[in-house]
Formats: structure tokens, sequence, C-alpha cells
């Protein structure tokens, strides 16, 4: 049998002088790609001495580490099931986590020792270990102990290789059910995609317990053994100095006005990087400007999710167009449908559906909630709302949960948001829905300034009144200082809901 595991598709990729520097870090330690194969490898024997049962679950909530990164590699290399989570998860949701996917091993800062291991043991877990981000932690401590030859366990395309909660902005989190066949088919997809070539350098920026991170910026340098520039945390002034020695970043939006704000990122800066990709959440039009502007780079925006890795992308090479997600990655069927379930025309709202190798294999231990997100024709729905314009773009109005019905009416709130974030002084705008007595529910606006911009909720509210239909228009708006944020950079609309949810009734 072909070995499909994900891991020695990555393996196989590294270059042929192992001696090669595979990761340099923020505080100036670097690793050789002969020292990930020796450490994923220890790792690896340290996992499999426990004799956990086929298919466990690894659970790891630690700081963004190499070691931590080596992890993840040894999990897939030993043939287990990687189960990254939050750093910012406190105990009932940490207790929820281990409860529902009953974790053989968990991993755990030395700080958190006390109550993780306390949840842990409860749950059954055999296994608790530390591991900090200075190298240190009893889980570095017993796999000193390991040899470090391991032969890659032997894994089916089809074999669960991840384990993914999604972010749980509205409900309770769902594990996403990662294979290693679904993972390696978007690695590869990426490296041609997106043009990754020989010498190209990633800055990694992004924390490591999300698909960003995780499999979209590490996958990409490992695949094309390429070398990373690490940050164990984001900062600013680090990676505009770094630049010069890069090709390639991955964020958030929120990291692209944090970088803009530092006067040293200018066209000389930038003058080796080949490609920025921003994803995660909304870029503003304004920022997509405003780094174009500054560097001459077009950002490349892409959307993806837990379920489905990456499913669309602006072409690398072609017309990135601002305030869209581009076309359906090589390999993805992509369908925007209307309620009852028909295909609509261009320019039309609708939820958007896929299909592809990439698409995950369900919701751990819920089979009807599964069933439930899947048409009969095997599309996934992935609970977004969008449209595809003429030239074949795909934009995204939002999540149909965010969706406003006001007496009858449909009411995306991406669109009204668009018009406000457009006006004098908005930096940036949330729309809600919230109960009302008289058209079931209604929208609420909540706007963040910019700095010395005084704004006025009056004023907000009369201008849209001279764009848009009246039940598009909020029914109230508030200006605040910063919006409900989760670790991504999406706005928790959830928060926002359960504030203001008695406004009217």
């Amino acid at each position: 049998m072909k070995n499909e595991n994900l891991f020695a598709a990555l393996r196989a990729a590294f270059p042929a002088d192992l001696n090669a520097i595979a990761v340099e870090t923020d505080n100036g330690l670097n690793y050789s790609w002969h020292d990930l194969e020796r450490a994923t490898a220890m790792l690896a024997n340290l996992l499999v001495s426990l004799k956990l049962p086929a298919g466990s679950r690894i659970a790891v909530q630690v700081e963004k580490s190499v070691e931590a990164m080596l992890l993840y590699l040894a999990t897939l290399r030993a043939g287990y099931v990687f189960l990254p989570l939050n750093t910012a998860y406190q105990s009932a949701e940490i207790e929820y986590f281990i409860g529902n996917a009953e974790p053989a091993v968990v991993v755990c800062s030395s700080k958190n020792f006390g109550w993780v291991s306390k949840i842990a043991f409860k749950a059954g877990t055999q296994n608790v270990f530390t591991l900090d981000d200075d190298r240190t932690g009893s889980l570095l401590a017993r796999a000193a102990h390991c040899s470090d030859k391991h032969t890659v366990a032997v894994k089916s395309a089809d074999d669960l290789a991840a384990i993914l909660y999604t972010s749980g902005t509205t409900g309770r989190s769902k594990g996403a059910m990662l294979s290693h066949g679904n993972m390696l088919s978007n690695a590869l997809v990426l490296k041609d995609f997106w043009g990754w070539k020989p010498g190209d350098v990633l800055i990694h920026a992004l924390p490591i317990f999300h698909v960003h991170g995780l499999f979209v910026a590490l996958h990409g340098a490992l695949i094309n053994g390429s070398k990373m520039i690490w940050c164990a945390k984001f900062d600013p002034k680090f990676v505009v100095r770094k630049m010069p020695e890069a090709t390639v970043f991955m964020g958030v939006p929120t990291l692209y006005v944090r970088l803009l704000n530092e006067p040293a990122l200018d066209h000389n800066a930038v003058r080796n990087m080949r490609l920025f990709v921003a994803g995660s959440a909304p870029l503003l039009i304004e920022t997509f400007n405003e780094w174009q502007t500054r560097t001459g780079h077009t950002i490349l925006e892409r959307y993806g999710m837990s379920e489905t890795a990456m499913l669309t992308s602006n072409p690398y090479q072609g017309e990135r167009r601002g305030g869209t997600v581009g076309f359906a990655l090589p390999g993805v069927t992509l369908r925007v449908q209307g309620d009852d379930g028909k295909s609509i025309g261009i320019d039309d709202i609708g939820g958007i559906q896929v299909k592809g190798p990439n698409v995950f294999k369900g919701y751990w231990r819920m089979p009807e909630k599964t069933k439930e997100e899947f048409t009969a024709d095997g599309f996934f729905k992935t609970g977004d709302v969008g449209k595809i314009d003429p030239r074949g773009y795909i934009t995204i109005v939002g999540r149909s949960k965010d969706l406003i019905i006001s007496g009858g009416y449909n009411v995306y709130p991406a669109e009204i948001e668009g018009y406000i974030n457009d006006l004098p002084g908005v930096a940036e705008s949330a729309l809600i829905g919230v109960p009302h007595p008289d058209f079931g529910e209604v929208g609420v606006a909540v706007v963040i300034s910019k700095p010395g911009a005084s704004l006025k909720s009056a004023e907000i509210i009369g201008v849209l009144k001279s764009k848009l239909a009246n039940f598009k228009i909020p029914k109230q708006c508030f200006v605040v200082a910063e919006l409900p944020r989760n670790t991504m950079g999406k706005v928790q609309k959830n928060l926002l809901r359960e504030q203001h949810k008695s406004l009217f009734t």
C-alpha cells in the first residue's frame, strides 16, 4: 500500500542539503532540516511508546513555538490525530473540547498544568505533558530519551489527520475532521496556484492552532522545502525588518493594518517580496488600496474555512480584485444557491456550496449535523452567503447566520457595513440583527471611529437614508472604542447581539 501520510509528502519535499536552515526564529535560533527530521522522529517515538489506541487524538494548547510545530508533525508522522486548541480558551471551553474529543494525550503550557490536567484526568485522558515556548517542559524531557530514527506510519488518504474545532462565533464549536488527503491535496494545489518556487522564504507570523497558520502557511513552506522566518508573537517592526530576506507573507487583515502603521514599510522594505496573502476575516478595501500605494504590491485575498482548508483565491497572475476572494481553486466546484436550493443568476446573493478533495469528512461524533450540512448531491453548505460577478469573481457577503430578516426583507450586513465603512472618519463597522416587536428583527450598527474623528450616530443614519432602501437602514447606531474579536481578528457578532438583544423588546 502506498503511504499517503501527509508527513511522508512533506518529508519528501525537504531539500537535499539537510544542513540548510529550515527555521530561523525571532530570538536568533536556527533549526536545520536535519533537526526537523530528528526531532519529529524522537517525538513520534515518544507517542508510539505510550501504546495509544489507533486513531488516538493528541490535544495541544500551548504557546506558538517551533517545538509545538514539531509536535504537530510528529503526530502526523506517528499516525495519530492532531487537535490544536486556541490559547485563549478557558476552563469551561477546554472541558468541552476534552470531553468531546476524548484525547489520549493532552499537552499544555506549564502555567496551566494544574487546571488542565485536572480536567484531562477526570475525562479519562491517561497522558498529560507540558511544553513551553522556551524549549522546556515534560514532553521534551521525555522525548530526549527516545531514538531519533522512526519509520513514518502508513496511512491512507482517507485516514483522519486532524480535528479542528470551529471558532464557535455562533453556537457550540464542532470538530471538523480533516484527512491526510484533504490537507495534502490543498497544499499541492496552493503550491502550484501561488507560484511557490525554489528559494522562497516565508515569514510565519500567524498562530498555529488555526487553518491559516498551521495548514496554509506551514504546509506551503514545507511542501516547497522553503525556509521559514518564525515569529512567536507578531511584531510589526521585526516583520518589516525581515522582509528583505523573505519572499512570502501571510496575514489576517489586522496584521496588515498594523504593518501600515510602521514608517519603515515602503517599496524598499518589500523589494524581494513576491506574495502577500490575506484571509481569515474580511480585508477592508481601504487597507487593500493603501497597501498597494505604500508597497507597490497587491494583496492576494483568498477564502477558506476549518472544514475545507482553502476554497478560492484571487489569481497569482491576473487581476486581484479588492473585496473579492477570486475564483474557485483547481479541483474545487463552487456554486451559489437560493433558499429553494436552485442555482441563481450572476450577481444574485445566495448560499455558497462547495465540493472537492479538500472538503472535510464531517463533524466529529455528529452524524446528524454532518448530514444536515451536505446536500443530496454531495456539496458542503458553507454557511457563507455570497455572489459571483459576470467575470466569475466571488464576493462573500456574510454568514447566513448573520442574515437579518426585517419585515420579511433580507438584509445582508456586509452590504450595509460597506456603505458605513466608506463614510469619512469611520474605521470599521458591524451590523447585527436584534429582536423587534414590529419587524421581527432590525439592524443595529456598531461603529469604530478613526483616531481624531468625531462621529455622530444620527448623521451616519442620515447619510444611509439617502443611499439605501428604508428596510436596510439600522434602527440604532452606536459609536464605540472597539469591536469584540476572536484571536483570528473576526468580529464576534454573537457577543454584540447578546449585548443589544433587549434594545426594542
